[in-house]
């Protein structure tokens, strides 16, 4: 904790250093300062202090960076208006990584920030706007690729799930989680039911990838062990906290869960008060009645927190149900993948799980679905109820996730229920404009072109003069002249064309996508696009150019041509 003295202390400190290393950075930043080049310094020096083992580094306003001496700064006078900075910089770094804390110091020379920056989670280095930073003694520039493959590596380290717990037994697992795993299996697996009857438990285990040659691992203590064999995994804390609480925070109940996790999902989710939502009633617009949760995302998110949960930071999973309102799931450890909007446009296995053992074992027993559906599967269900969609929060080097069970704006469910064809994409910018989120201007700019958002940046809001129009067949088809379709759509016209045709002119294929490319495009951004759909069937080896790059001709690639 940095009281007002340890600050005057530390910026003294770091005021007498002779220059400016790669931990720390002065700017005086008397009125202003580029966006930009916060977010360039933030990955800078983000990266810098995980390569040399810093808890943090620093970025000061307010300092001459030559003579380091003290000028003050006006940047963002208002306190709200400083603490708003990190979300806005969480929105375009890696895994939404920010700022620890913003300090203020008033010097009698004049006012000093000091921004807080945590250091590059390991094996992932930190990028502001796509590209990674770093510094070069006082110079900021790109993280070169020594440095770059230094931070990925380190997470060439052992599988904590996957390690064999000496002096453990069958005798320390649960019966009744064993036959509940027997049974997942079956299930999951209806190929394997009838040989697995023959199976004894050792056996059973092996297949399921549970244990390791008959050895007991920390995956297996964790999905099917005794409640009194968790002392196999101290320091680690292996309970599950439900709490439920009220619209004012207080706690109400609550209730802890502990080993085996396979049954202790069940009971978790048995504890949650799953009630019937009603709607108000909108001509045929929404059913009556619904579960304020679709069991699916309950349960998902929960063996996710089991699955991803960073078990060597010693915290527990936590569960939080607001009264009416929401439910709450934390697990400690960064959320791998980087960014949930990459999760869920790519719909893809992730290339690396922190316990990729225990995702194994609990995918075996149809716990979790690693094939890379699983979040965007509770996209979809908040979509089809006009909830707001699942909401990620990852400070503090922790994952929160948090599902709204109701309506929490009229405007946007009834865009979403009279918009079908609307793209997820637009979907969730628009989720987070009714949660009172910030959005790139770009963005804004695309929602404001097709009338769904009005307003001026921050505050933009759902266009209720929209919301509230009765079906009209000419709005949704100028929606999707603005919008477009997916890649993949146009990628199946190209196919489709020249596989009618035998080949392909540029001209062609250009008569053929030009007119139903997104009018919000430019001419010269169509013809780019359509650049590069080209591009990526040839670089998947769908079609080859057989004429020159003047006036390609192009066909379709058989095994032959490979």
């Amino acid at each position: 904790m940095f009281t007002t003295q340890k600050l005057h202390e530390l910026l003294n400190w770091l005021r007498s250093q002779q220059s400016e290393n790669e931990v720390f950075e002065f700017k005086e930043a008397k009125r202003d300062f580029s966006f930009d080049k916060i977010g360039k310094y933030f990955s800078a020096l983000s990266n810098e202090a995980n390569l040399k083992n810093r808890n943090y580094a620093w970025l000061i306003f307010g300092v001459q960076d030559k003579g380091h001496a003290i000028v003050g700064s006006s940047y963002r006078a208002t306190r709200s208006d400083l603490d708003s900075l990190k979300n806005e910089i969480a929105q375009k770094t890696t895994n939404r990584v920010t700022f620890i804390d913003i300090f203020e110091l008033f010097e009698p020379e004049g006012r000093i920030i000091l921004f807080q920056i945590p250091p590059a989670p390991r094996g992932m280095p930190i990028a502001f706007d796509g590209h990674y930073y770093g510094r070069d003694g006082e110079v900021l520039c790109a993280l070169n690729p020594e440095e770059y493959e230094r931070i990925r590596s380190q997470t060439q380290i052992e599988d904590w799930s996957a390690v064999i717990v000496e002096g453990a037994t069958l005798d320390d697992l649960d019966t009744t989680a064993l036959l509940k795993a027997r049974e997942n299996y079956a299930s999951k697996f209806p190929d394997k039911a009838g040989e697995l009857s023959e199976w004894d438990n050792s056996t059973f285990l092996n297949k399921a990838k549970i244990t390791i040659k008959g050895k007991i691992t920390r995956t297996a203590i964790l999905l099917l062990g005794k409640e009194e064999s968790e002392h196999y995994l101290i320091p680690c804390d292996t309970k599950i906290r439900w709490v439920l609480k009220d619209l004012h925070n207080n706690e109400k109940d609550y209730e802890i869960f502990s080993l085996p996790f396979l049954l202790a999902v069940d009971k978790v989710h048995a504890k949650i008060r799953n009630l019937k939502y009603r709607y108000l009633k909108d001509g045929t617009l929404f059913p009556e009645e619904i579960l304020k949760y679709e069991p699916f995302i309950i349960r998902e998110a929960l063996n996710n927190c089991i699955a991803h949960q960073d078990y060597r930071k010693g915290g527990r999973i936590n569960v939080v149900e607001i009264e009416d309102e929401q439910l709450i799931f934390t697990n400690y450890g960064s959320f791998i993948p980087g960014s949930v909007e990459k999760v869920v446009k790519d719909d893809a296995p992730e290339e690396q799980y922190r316990n990729p053992f225990l995702a194994s074992a609990m995918f075996n027993l149809k716990m979790v679905d690693t094939a890379g559906g699983g979040i965007k599967k509770m996209f979809g269900y908040q979509k089809s109820r006009y909830f707001p969609l699942p909401d990620y929060d990852f400070s503090n080097q922790k994952v929160k996730l948090t599902i709204t069970g109701k309506v929490l704006n009229v405007e946007f469910a009834r865009i979403i229920a009279r918009y079908p064809d609307m793209s997820l994409d637009d979907i969730m910018v628009l989720d987070k404009i009714q949660k009172k989120q910030p959005i790139e201007e770009k963005l804004a700019r695309h929602l404001k072109n097709l009338g769904f958002i009005e307003g001026r940046k921050p505050d933009y809001y759902i266009s209720s003069e929209i919301a509230a129009r009765t079906d009209n067949d000419k709005l949704k088809t100028d929606y999707l002249k603005q919008r477009g379709f997916d890649d993949d759509h146009y990628r199946k016209m190209i196919l489709d064309y020249i596989s009618t045709y035998g080949s392909a002119t540029r001209k062609e294929i250009n008569t053929l996508l030009l007119s139903k490319l997104p009018d919000v495009l430019s001419e010269s951004k169509k013809q780019n696009k359509v650049s590069n759909l080209l591009n990526y069937l040839r670089i998947e080896n769908k079609i080859k150019n057989k004429g020159s790059c003047k006036t390609p001709k192009y066909t379709l690639l058989n095994s032959a041509d490979l």
